[in-house]
């Protein structure tokens, strides 16, 4: 997500993208990112990458779109490269990584959004494969939240679809929902979106899943911007049938995954307000159990 992001946004604004991983930072240093566009089309974006952020100048805005096992670890980044006055903000799967950001860069420069952008590398470094068109939401942390306005008017210029909310919690939850309804069962099953709708037992475990979330939130006042959670996962897993989702890419790759985020996230908020995930819970743990075994197992 941070190469593609990086590549829309670059030639809007001073953009540097910061990581770990050798073989990426080493392509992007050596030519431009390859964007591959939905419809096939490949585009060449230069776009300023490092692993060395005593290398950043001071930033205004810091966008947090790192895997959830590496949320606290984004964090002490953007703290150490964020202005007094900055913006932090999360795009992240899952819940709860608003509160481990704000925990480290600060209450103040905190925020947090969605969005149902997709992007792959394909496992190939300095490539990033665009998936269809998508909405970010950006959550303000004050009324008129002129850094956040700020980033909504790069998103549009970048040509990305983009909407302003005061509380982003619903659409946190629904994406959540959906998630939760997707990827852990294509990550165990080793199959792509659009398989789980072959198979009435997949289905049954997903309508589950996604129910159980809505039954979270709603404990929690929370609206989902849909009716139906479990209808939703489905219409979801049908416009993205060919598409890993991340949490098979995860496995594939033998990385740890963003379950404790979802699934995880949904288990601990419904022991706290009463409300029974059995599905989730179940979810939850045979993904841990399969990195457990790839841990334990070795390549």
């Amino acid at each position: 997500m941070g190469c593609l992001l990086g590549a829309r946004l670059s030639p809007h604004a001073d953009v540097t993208l910061a990581g770990a991983w050798p073989d990426q930072l080493r392509a992007l240093a050596e030519g431009p990112l390859r964007v591959i566009e939905p419809d096939g089309t490949e585009r060449r974006v230069s776009v300023r990458a490092t692993g060395d952020l005593e290398s950043v100048a001071p930033v205004d805005i810091a966008l947090i779109v790192t895997k959830t096992p590496k949320t606290a670890a984004a964090a002490r980044d953007a703290a150490r490269v964020l202005k007094a006055n900055g913006l932090a903000i999360t795009l992240q799967n899952g819940a709860g990584n608003r509160e481990i950001l704000a925990g480290i860069v600060g209450e103040a420069r905190a925020a947090v959004g969605a969005t149902t952008l997709g992007a792959t590398t394909g496992g190939q470094p300095g490539i990033v494969i665009a998936g269809g068109a998508g909405l970010t939401t950006l959550a303000e942390r004050c009324p008129g939240d002129p850094a956040v306005a700020a980033l909504a008017d790069l998103f549009r210029r970048a040509g990305l679809d983009v909407a302003v909310v005061s509380d982003a919690s619903g659409v946190i939850w629904g994406k959540l929902a959906i998630n939760a309804a997707i990827n852990p069962l294509t990550a165990l099953l080793g199959v792509r979106n659009g398989a789980l709708l072959d198979s009435v037992w997949a289905r049954g475990v997903m309508s589950a899943a996604a129910r159980e979330v809505g039954a979270v939130a709603a404990a929690q006042g929370i609206a989902l911007p849909f009716d139906d959670p479990a209808a939703e996962a489905e219409n979801v897993a049908r416009r993205t049938a060919a598409n890993v989702s991340s949490m098979l890419s995860d496995v594939q790759r033998r990385v740890p995954t963003e379950i404790d985020a979802i699934c995880g996230a949904v288990v601990r908020a419904g022991e706290m307000h009463g409300i029974g995930t059995p599905a989730n819970r179940m979810l939850h743990a045979l993904v841990k159990a399969q990195e457990d075994l790839y841990t334990t197992q070795g390549p």
